[in-house]
C-alpha cells in the first residue's frame, strides 16, 4: 500500500461519498467544527446505495462523486472507523467495510494526493441488497 501524502501536510484526509458529506446525516455529529477544508472531489470505484439508507463503494474503474474533507485532528478517524464498523486489529472478513488509502482527483482530474476511504467488498455490497448507482452519486431519498 501506498504512503498516504497529502497536498495539505500535517492534516488528515478523507475521502466522503455518504452520510458524512457536507449536509448529510452523520456530517453534523462527526465532521462539523473538525473539518478544516472540505473540497469537491471524485475517487476510482463504484458506487451502491444500501437499503440501510446509506451508500458504499467498492473497488473498480468507475467514478466515485463526493468530497475530499481536511481534518486538523488526526484523533477523527478513532470515531470515523467506529462509525464505519472498522476496527483495524479485526480480521477484515469481521469489518463492514474496510480503511484503504486511494488517490483523489478534484473535478477537472487533477490530484489531490492521498486520501483515507472507506470501502466494502463488491461481494458484501451485493449480498447487502446494494443497487449500483451508474453515476458514481448519492443521496438520500
Amino acid at each position: 500500500m501506498a504512503k498516504l501524502e497529502t497536498t495539505c501536510p500535517g492534516l488528515l484526509k478523507v475521502f466522503v461519498y455518504g452520510t458524512l458529506k457536507p449536509g448529510e446525516d452523520n456530517y453534523d455529529r462527526y465532521c462539523a467544527g473538525k473539518v478544516v477544508d472540505a473540497t469537491s472531489a471524485i475517487a476510482k470505484g463504484k458506487l451502491f446505495a444500501l437499503p440501510m439508507g446509506y451508500p458504499a463503494m467498492v473497488s473498480g474503474d468507475g467514478s466515485v462523486r463526493g468530497y475530499l474533507l481536511s481534518f486538523a485532528d488526526s484523533k477523527v478517524l478513532t470515531d470515523l472507523d467506529e462509525l464505519e464498523d472498522y476496527h483495524p486489529a479485526r480480521d477484515e472478513s469481521e469489518n463492514l467495510y474496510l480503511r484503504q488509502q486511494i488517490e483523489v482527483q478534484d473535478l477537472q482530474g487533477d490530484s489531490l494526493g492521498w486520501a483515507w476511504v472507506y470501502i466494502m467488498t463488491e461481494e458484501l455490497a451485493t449480498q447487502l441488497g446494494g443497487i449500483f448507482l451508474p453515476d458514481g452519486w448519492w443521496y438520500k431519498l
